[in-house]
């Protein structure tokens, strides 16, 4: 019995003990000094990407966060979205794509660490910024100042996000994963329209946030005047000359833009990876230890989380994973292989402040040193138009313009930024190739439709003896609100008049007598918008119908939540001048629309008798409800919903809403080019894309949202469209490409130091998305082929080389083909050789 007794005791001994040195493992601590965040004792340079968990969808999250560190990421960086958390007070939620807690420990799961974005305020192109509409209407309120009822609500939203991650040990000292988190956001920015209130409030958050005791540091992004300890970190497309506002403080970027986001009646940005690998390997040359690309994964703003004015669904942000989450080429490739590089320099880099040595006019080197003959170096060409040859430690080095290299042992050159080696895919549009695409045309779908009626059409309207600002009245529950009024014509007055409405934004239809006279709109940097058409009038009672319509709330500037939209002066003008001012007659108001008071873009209505069903379903007619079902196609990844067809409205499968379109709303015709130059500072529209075309006409359906069997679609649609145009399109593969010559560098994860590397050759690797193997090879040549991606051909100089592809790649995920005249043989001496492939890959 004693000795039984004793074992267990002896064994309860060494369960306390083993929980305990588990404990003591994975507990982590995170501080910093003027190099580098310091992680369990050590600095570390660490690459991070933006993902915001509610823009995809918890299926997929994991194989992205597997394709961001397989794409060299340490840190995923996150917002956290108040709106949606708590969008009652004190109702939280916390389920679906909000499962913050899910999120975080997925990326966990994966090996990674994670940056907490609190704020409360996000920015982000996201609905009202983040804050809940309900803090809008606390009397007295006022946002991001010295207001009590503002930082009461502040704090207490921070203190649930900390609470919970810490009742998860989500944090760092807790064995988790999040080693920073981040208050507030780029209150920089509008900090002088708060003036004196402005500099308390920015005290008041950075003692707030250090007294929730979550252990990790806190950054203050874009704010020079942050207090000590609170880190202020740099925003933008470059940050090689930011200087944090303590010497005892690490250089930051929390926020590189990958790209920029589409606002519909745009262009489409695009930003070159040869220049964001510039200003990432420039930051790290100056002595950068942190930074974190906006956005690694953009995705898509489902519903009506879409911020304003007139922020298209799609997120992409030509991220380096697209909003399918496919692997976007060259650029996630190239960015892959300047974090190797940058990784092989991180002994040197955490170890000492870098050395500059001007090496000519706009040309540098900074150089790290673990000791007098060990180094690692960056050596710069930032001239926007003249390429170099420099001389460094006694070696010739060409530095094409707008480039650096980056030489791990001071010596080779294992990347430059200018230098794209990696694999190519023939279109940027994931959907863009018919040969991988299946595509299905919903013209042959049974529809059914249901017709809105212009005006009021509830016992739950009001009336008021004013135009009423929209967000006010409709508390952002719908887009819409109607404003109806009667207008009454006398037998001597003129029948004819101009009818002037100003709005605050963002878009109306106007009807008179119930017939469409007039639409209009603004636009993202100016949503308000005039209307001043002719009409034509009645002799007696006359209708006037608007309907205001929101494209998603506000979501930066200065005061931005008093922002206003909605109608806020009518007028009639007569033929001799003459004007009627109608704003301050009753005014008859209702919220919404009545198909969405039935719930037509619900499930359970799909087979109600409100719908009207005929073989041919009206086309081109404004506020019109349409419906059918569908198959999905065949395919285990997303889907895209082909709206071109379409004018404006919304978008529901299954329920569930893939957010607003917009395909009628055409881009300027002039302002991009056919070619980029990447040399020369960025800025959002340098390389604008689709000029004359919608920003957006492919929508996103998240495989998890479709099943076997039938689905259901349904659309609003406001201005008018034909919905047998309609398809479901879904990729069945992807055409794949590489282009190397033989005086590129060899692969960056090839280099070891010491052994040799520039007697290595250079190689031509393909990857397929996982689950894809390459099935067939369509080109094949060594020598001088000409051309690009999807569209090679051979040149003078060709050696047939696609037999030895075809064996090397066909069946493979991967493979990799040396580029020398050993292995390819030589077509012709003494010219300088490239190898073209272009693969297919699918199932």
């Amino acid at each position: 019995m004693n000795n039984k007794k004793s074992l267990s005791l002896a064994l309860v001994f060494v369960s306390v003990f083993a929980v305990s040195c588990f404990e003591c493992v994975v507990s982590t601590t995170v501080t910093y000094d003027h190099r580098a965040l310091i992680i369990n004792g050590k600095r570390r340079v660490l690459q991070s990407g933006s993902i915001h968990y509610p823009r995809s969808t918890p299926e997929v999250w994991p194989e992205l966060i597997r394709k961001s560190k397989e794409g060299g990421l340490d840190v995923i960086e996150t917002y956290v979205f108040w709106n949606y958390h708590e969008p009652v007070r004190g109702q939280y939620y916390f389920e679906g794509r909000f499962d913050l807690v899910k999120f975080v420990k997925t990326v966990q799961e994966a090996g990674l660490l994670v940056h907490l974005r609190i704020g409360p305020y996000a920015c982000a192109e996201w609905n009202y910024g983040g804050f809940p509409i309900w803090l809008h209407f606390i009397p007295g309120i006022q946002f991001r100042t010295t207001n009590d009822l503002f930082k009461n609500e502040m704090q207490r939203f921070l203190t649930k996000i900390v609470g919970l991650m810490k009742e998860e040990n989500l944090f760092a000292s807790q064995g988790g994963p999040i080693i920073l988190a981040q208050v507030e956001n780029e209150y920089e920015l509008v900090e002088w329209a708060y003036g004196v209130a402005g500099g308390l409030y920015v005290k008041w958050a950075a003692e707030t946030a250090v007294s929730l005791n979550t252990s990790v540091p806190w950054v203050m992004c874009r704010q020079e005047d942050a207090p000590d300890p609170i880190i202020n970190t740099c925003n933008g497309f470059y940050c090689d000359q930011f200087t944090p506002n303590s010497p005892s403080k690490p250089k930051m970027w929390t926020e590189n833009y990958s790209g920029w986001f589409k606002s519909f009646g745009y262009p489409i940005p695009h930003r070159p990876v040869e220049d964001l690998a510039f200003a990432i390997a420039r930051f790290f040359e100056t002595g950068g230890t942190f930074h974190n690309y906006y956005m690694y994964f953009g995705g898509t703003n489902f519903g009506r989380t879409a911020g304003g004015p007139l922020v298209a669904t799609s997120y992409d942000y030509d991220a380096p994973l697209d909003e399918y989450g496919f692997v976007r080429q060259p650029k996630w490739g190239h960015l892959r292989d300047l974090h190797l590089a940058i990784k092989h320099c991180e002994e040197y880099l955490i170890n000492s402040d870098p050395t500059q040595q001007q090496l000519g006019n706009n040309l540098e080197a900074h150089i790290y040193y673990k000791s007098s003959n060990d180094c690692a170096a960056f050596i710069a060409n930032y001239d926007s138009k003249l390429d170099a040859t420099v001389t460094f430690n006694g070696n010739l080095y060409l530095l094409p313009a707008w480039s650096v290299s980056i030489l791990p042992d001071c010596k080779n050159v294992i990347f430059n930024t200018a230098k794209v080696v990696t694999q190519k895919n023939s279109d940027d549009n994931s959907f863009a190739r018919k040969t991988t695409v299946n595509e299905v045309l919903l013209s042959a779908s049974s529809w059914s439709w249901y017709e809105e009626k212009p005006g009021v059409w509830g016992n739950n309207s009001f009336t008021d003896s004013r135009l009423l600002e929209q967000i006010n009245a409709t508390k952002d529950t719908s887009d819409y609100l109607w404003y109806t009024t009667s207008i009454n014509i006398m037998s001597d007055q003129s029948k004819e008049f101009f009818l002037v409405i100003e709005s605050l934004g963002h878009a109306a239809l106007v009807f008179v007598n119930k017939k469409l006279v007039a639409f209009g709109y603004g636009n993202h940097d100016d949503a308000s918008f005039s209307i001043n058409e002719k009409i034509s009038l009645v002799e007696g009672n006359n209708t006037l119908d608007v309907l205001s319509m929101m494209v998603g709330l506000q979501n930066f500037g200065p005061w931005f939540d008093v922002q206003g939209a909605g109608i806020f002066s009518v007028l009639l003008v007569d033929p001799w001048n003459d004007k009627y001012d109608v704003s301050s007659v009753e005014w008859t108001y209702q919220v919404g629309l009545e198909g969405e008071y039935l719930g037509l873009d619900k499930v359970s209505l799909a087979n109600s008798s409100l719908w009207i069903t005929g073989s041919v379903p009206p086309v081109n007619q404004t506020l019109i409800w349409y419906k059918t079902s569908f198959l999905a196609p065949e395919g285990k990844g997303p889907l895209a919903l082909n709206l071109t067809s379409m004018g404006k409205g919304q978008a529901w499968v299954n329920g569930e809403s893939i957010g607003r379109y917009w395909p009628a709303y055409l881009s300027p015709s002039e302002g991009c080019n056919k070619s980029c130059d990447y040399r020369g500072e960025y800025d959002s529209t340098k390389c604008q894309r689709n000029c004359g075309q919608p920003a957006q006409t492919l929508y996103h359906i998240p495989h998890s949202w479709v099943h076997s069997g039938e689905n259901l679609l349904v659309l609003h649609e406001e201005l008018g469209g034909d919905p047998t145009k309609i398809s479901v399109l879904t990729r069945t593969g992807q055409e794949i490409c590489s282009f190397i010559s033989e005086n590129d560098p060899p692969p960056a994860d090839s280099w070891k130091p010491n052994l040799g590397f520039a007697s290595q050759s250079p190689e031509a690797q393909l990857t397929c998305e996982q689950g894809w193997r390459i099935t067939s090879i369509n080109f094949a040549s060594f020598g001088s082929p000409q051309g690009n991606c999807g569209a090679f051909l051979t040149g003078t100089c060709h050696a047939n080389v696609l037999s030895m592809v075809q064996k090397a790649c066909i069946g493979q995920e991967q493979c990799s083909m040396p580029v020398s005249t050993a292995n390819l043989g030589d077509p012709c001496p003494n010219v300088l050789k490239s190898l073209a492939i272009e693969a297919i890959c699918s199932d």
